[in-house]
């Protein structure tokens, strides 16, 4: 059912979700390396995440963008917000994100932000509701994207006129 997004064909910017230094103790003494978290996107609905780990940041920060770019998904947007309210979990992240009138703006965590950010929503209120680890937020924010459906998708896997569907 997924539909593979060819990133060639989009217009894509990024961003630095979260950066981590970590590192490894050895006989010899410590081995610091680096992660960071980078969500690609064309703010018309294409986004993806994806997570680099090197020795150095800039090298992390290419590793992880072309992560992302593997890992597209295409988000059901009404206007510039979200169809319905969902809520996206993984692990012990949960992110509830709900629908908001034009004007509203992005009512969210910096985390969750820049996800909706980079998948063109312009008006939503998001919602952490347990861990705050930024690896596990941006993929339950992912869950919950994935889950939208328009009205039409709704109406076409029930094989009935989506107008059915208003009233």
């Amino acid at each position: 059912m997924a539909k593979i997004i060819n990133p060639a064909t989009l217009e894509l910017t990024e961003r630095t979700v979260a950066t981590n230094r970590v590192s490894k103790t050895v006989k010899g003494g410590r081995i610091a390396r680096q992660t960071a978290i980078m969500v690609v996107g064309d703010g018309n609905g294409h986004v993806g995440y994806g997570l680099g780990k090197a020795a150095e940041y800039p090298e992390a920060i290419r590793k992880g963008i072309e992560d992302a770019k593997k890992n597209l998904i295409e988000v059901s947007l009404k206007g510039t917000s979200i169809p319905h309210e969902v809520i996206g979990e993984f692990g012990a992240a949960k992110v509830l994100l709900k629908p908001a009138a034009p004007g509203t703006g992005i009512i969210a965590g910096g985390t969750v932000r820049a996800v909706v950010e980079m998948a063109g929503i312009k008006d939503i209120r998001a919602k952490c509701l347990r861990s705050s680890n930024p690896t596990n937020v941006v993929k339950a924010t992912f869950e919950g994207l994935k889950a939208l459906r328009s009205a039409e998708q709704v109406a076409a896997m029930r094989g009935i006129d989506a107008d059915a569907l208003k009233n």
